[in-house]
């Protein structure tokens, strides 16, 4: 059955669209583009004619380089067309090879009197950053960066909050070509440790506390742990968030914000070191929950175009929008966010709870700061649906153009949920990519519909198919989630990799020149994408592949049940190929799992998706452990009830849920 078709732009939306323009511009250069005429034929192009496209896009949207550096002087747009693999310097993939560019000059390229940062917490706005400030808050701190002898390459890392000083510091470092790594001050010491002990960073920015669902949290006891345990940590700068005079005692080497950036005479003269366009700008991190999180390197270049034009033609953001995205600067969502800057859009910062009791704070950001791109994650969307949450009967949501929504998949439930009870003519975007590509795979369109349960389309550029068992490119079956042609923003390379293997087994090593993702999935006949999660995590009973998504999605539409896991586990012993699927659930308030719950549970399950889908074990339990980014982790719940050690519970937020899964009788039958 055709999916319902929830939103289609207008004619008005589509001539104002960015990506009409564009489509515009390619059709402008001959008879080469001559057959791109719509969304389809421009993504088939897109992935056909790669060193064209890329380059159409740095100049759609104008991106800053050196006089000579334009994408058209460059000696090369691509080395490696036909290489899927870690880049190589001499055989790629490399793309816009001799060009030179600055990020942070990109991102502050304008230096007028709109308002860049908007800033709340759980009390409400606390902070307001015009184009023209920020760019005099960034060249104070990067003078002091440089004062210290900070230079191209040197690694500054982030322990911080959503603030605005975060992105100060950020593109202070960037200036200067120095390597941007962060977490959220939520992980434990031995998790930042796990990360910034790879990279030794000189310079560590951090909040003296932060608030959350009303409580405030101490962040300098595990900085103290965190500096003593990283020698090469020359500098710790405190920013005092929640207290006006912090007790830094004990911090080695530690400054407050005012004072590190007094420590010279300010300056507002910001100079932008330009750099090869692979030259790295960020360190992001996998998981964790396997082992040590791997260090992935992202280049400036690549960041930078593959954000652009996400925000510009997948996003269709202009300087008049106002974003948001609820996240974490430990999540890759926040450095996608941050790049907005650099289309002159207002970014709208939160740090706190996402729901709070006392009052629906992210609904009443977005209508006081007239929000008009709405991000956030599935299981937001899905948690606001079970409190009964109507902002459309509740709020003045009339500046609201896009909803965004990534994290995990959107189930279609919460399609429903969006267009009944927040606003019938908003676009839902379900995106879906990853830290690793610090982008998207899967995006919205501007001018195409918005179908019931699917993501709209493949990214433009993004060679994404779906493979089945025997490595054949299919449609309309799930299947392993792969692209197949080298994009801008694959990862420049993994830090501590000399031989580039822990790269390579990461990605390249299930199929021949092809990355693969993992994430399991399904290309729809329309040009749409459905994801059931990550393929690691598939259950497999009686040799059917099933995503965990598609049990979740049914599940958690009954009123009695807040969230769900579900994995298989092995039946007859570890070697056994076959396996059981086991629910559990965690349900609301006063609820008891009992006979009847557990058999209407199955029969909808049984009704909506197939028999292999139905759970043998469905255990009520207290709570779910997931990762500080927010993610329920299957995998380290998989590990508990087989009797593994989870290799690194650091990376969780709620690590003692996992005591909850150990030796459960209901699992010994």
């Amino acid at each position: 059955m055709e999916p319902a078709v929830l939103w289609t732009p207008t004619a008005d939306q589509v001539a104002r669209a960015n990506l009409t323009r564009f489509i515009a511009q390619v059709r402008a250069i001959g008879e080469r583009t001559a057959a791109v005429t719509d969304f389809e034929s421009l993504y088939q192009w897109s992935i056909k004619d790669l060193e064209l496209f890329w380059t159409e896009v740095w100049r759609f949207c104008g991106v800053v380089a050196g006089a000579r550096d334009s994408a058209v002087a460059c000696e090369r747009v691509l080395i490696g067309r036909d290489r899927v693999a870690p880049p190589d310097p001499e055989l790629g993939p490399r793309w816009f090879v001799g060009a030179r560019l600055n990020f942070a000059e990109n991102l502050l390229r304008y230096r007028d009197d709109r308002e860049a940062i908007v800033f709340w917490n759980e009390l409400g706005p606390r902070r307001r950053l015009t184009f023209r400030e920020l760019h005099a808050e960034v060249a104070r701190v990067a003078h002091a960066l440089r004062a210290m002898g900070i230079v191209a390459g040197d690694r500054v890392a982030g322990f911080m909050p959503n603030m605005p000083e975060t992105i100060i510091a950020m593109l202070a470092a960037a200036s200067i070509g120095a390597i941007w790594s962060s977490c959220s001050p939520d992980f434990g010491a031995n998790g930042v440790f796990d990360r910034f002990g790879q990279i030794q960073p000189r310079v560590l920015f951090c909040a003296d506390a932060y608030l959350y669902n009303g409580r405030e949290i101490d962040c300098l006891d595990r900085v103290r742990e965190i500096a003593a345990r990283i020698p090469e940590i020359e500098r710790v700068v405190v920013v005092p968030y929640i207290h006006e005079n912090p007790d830094i005692s004990g911090v080695r080497s530690a400054a407050t914000w005012t004072d590190f950036t007094s420590l010279e005479p300010p300056t507002s003269n910001l100079q932008f070191v330009h750099l090869p366009f692979d030259h790295p700008l960020y360190i992001m991190y996998s998981s964790g929950t396997t082992g040590l999180p791997k260090c992935m390197v992202h280049g400036a270049g690549g960041t930078l175009l593959q954000h652009l034009k996400e925000h510009v033609l997948h996003g269709d953001l202009t300087r008049g929008d106002r974003i948001f995205y609820f996240t974490t600067c430990g999540w890759m969502m926040w450095n996608w966010l941050v790049s907005a800057l650099a289309v002159g859009a207002t970014l709208v910062l939160y740090d706190g709870a996402a729901l709070l009791r006392s009052r629906p704070i992210l609904w009443d950001m977005a209508q006081d700061e007239r929000v008009t791109v709405f991000g956030t994650s599935a299981k937001w969307l899905a948690l606001s649906e079970k409190e009964d949450m109507r902002p459309r009967e509740s709020h003045d949501l009339s500046a609201l153009q896009a909803i965004l929504s990534t994290g995990s998949p959107l189930a279609s439930h919460s399609f429903d949920y969006v267009y009944e009870h927040v606003k019938p003519n908003v676009r839902l975007s379900s995106i879906s990519g990853g830290t690793d590509i610090i982008s998207c795979f899967a995006l919205g369109n501007p001018i195409g519909p918005v179908y019931r349960g699917e993501l709209q389309t493949r990214g433009l550029g993004m060679k994404a198919e779906i493979f089945d068992d025997a490595g054949r490119s299919v449609v309309g079956q799930p299947g392993e989630l792969v692209c197949t042609a080298p994009f801008p923003s694959m990862p420049v390379k993994f830090w501590n990799d000399p031989d580039g293997s822990k790269y390579r087994a990461a990605y390249f090593d299930a199929y021949p020149n092809a990355w693969r993702h993992g994430d399991w999935a399904e290309l729809t006949p329309h040009g749409g994408m459905i994801i059931y999660g990550r393929s690691d995590a598939t259950l497999n009973p009686g040799g059917v592949r099933i995503g965990t998504a598609e049990i979740y999605r049914q599940v958690e539409q009954l009123p009695e049940v807040v969230e769900s896991i579900v994995i298989g586990q092995n039946v007859g012993g570890e070697a056994t190929e076959d396996v059981r699927i086991v629910l559990f659930v965690r349900l609301a308030d006063g609820v008891v799992l009992t006979d009847e719950l557990r058999a209407r549970i199955r029969d909808r399950i049984r009704a909506n998706t197939s028999p292999h889908h139905v759970p043998k074990k469905i255990i009520q339990v207290a709570d779910i452990p997931r990762t500080v980014s927010g993610k329920i982790t299957e995998i380290a719940v998989r590990d508990v009830v087989h009797g593994r050690p989870v290799k690194n519970i650091d990376a969780l937020a709620n690590p003692e849920a996992l005591e909850l899964f150990r030796d459960l009788p209901e699992l010994e039958s």
